[in-house]
């Protein structure tokens, strides 16, 4: 992974935000974009980095594939090293960018080196199979985690998650009508996705308070 960052948000901020993006989109999507713009309007630092899959599709690979998720733990550990975040740092993203993120977070945060997980549209199964869990090591996780879904995410909704043992650790907020990038559906929730990631900086703001309390 060569170590560039997108970052978004003041120098100064109290709190810094790593992400990684999910399996099929680069760091520089329009759904990152927003969500990093919508989180440093709420005082954040946001750094986006990007796995060396995604970026050698930007040369001659074309759509390289996502490898299994595990693989990619070392180089989020690695982005970690590399942003060497002067003060509190939260690690997390979207999709699968979370979910490697939170596969690596009790260690982190074990060591003092971040302070919470942040997954936007966590992929809690594939989509069309809800048998196949990803929800194993969260059951037990010790990272204080903030979770926001969609209700209507395919890849867990609001009724599928409620069933689902995890951690006391774990807080999830819901965006009514949301897919799996947030985005509701106007005519019928009556919010647009500017509005959901409005209410997803606010949460994190105050969520954020309170670890570093």
């Amino acid at each position: 992974m060569g170590e560039k960052f997108l970052f978004d948000g003041p120098e100064d901020a109290s709190v810094t935000i790593l992400l990684a993006h999910g399996a099929g989109a680069p760091m520089d999507s329009a759904s990152m974009a927003a969500t990093a713009k919508a989180l440093a309007a709420g005082k954040f630092r946001v750094a986006r980095f990007e796995f060396a899959y995604m970026a050698a599709r930007r040369g001659t690979d074309g759509r390289k594939p996502p490898p299994r998720a595990e693989t990619l733990n070392p180089e989020y550990e690695e982005a970690v090293t590399a942003l060497a975040a002067r003060g509190p740092l939260v690690i997390g993203g979207k999709s699968m960018g979370g979910r490697v993120a939170s596969m690596i977070a009790d260690d982190l945060y074990t060591a003092g080196k971040i302070i919470g997980l942040l997954c936007l549209g966590y992929p809690f199964h594939p989509p069309g199979k809800p048998e196949q869990l990803r929800t194993k090591h969260l059951a037990g996780l010790k990272t204080p985690t903030l979770i926001c879904q969609g209700t209507r995410d395919e890849f867990g909704t609001r009724e599928e998650v409620s069933s689902y043992a995890l951690s006391d650790k774990i807080e999830i907020l819901w965006l009514e009508d949301g897919d799996h990038d947030l985005k509701p559906r106007k005519s019928i929730s009556g919010f647009s996705t500017a509005d959901h990631l409005k209410t997803v900086a606010e949460k994190v703001t105050r969520w954020a308070d309170g670890l570093i309390r």
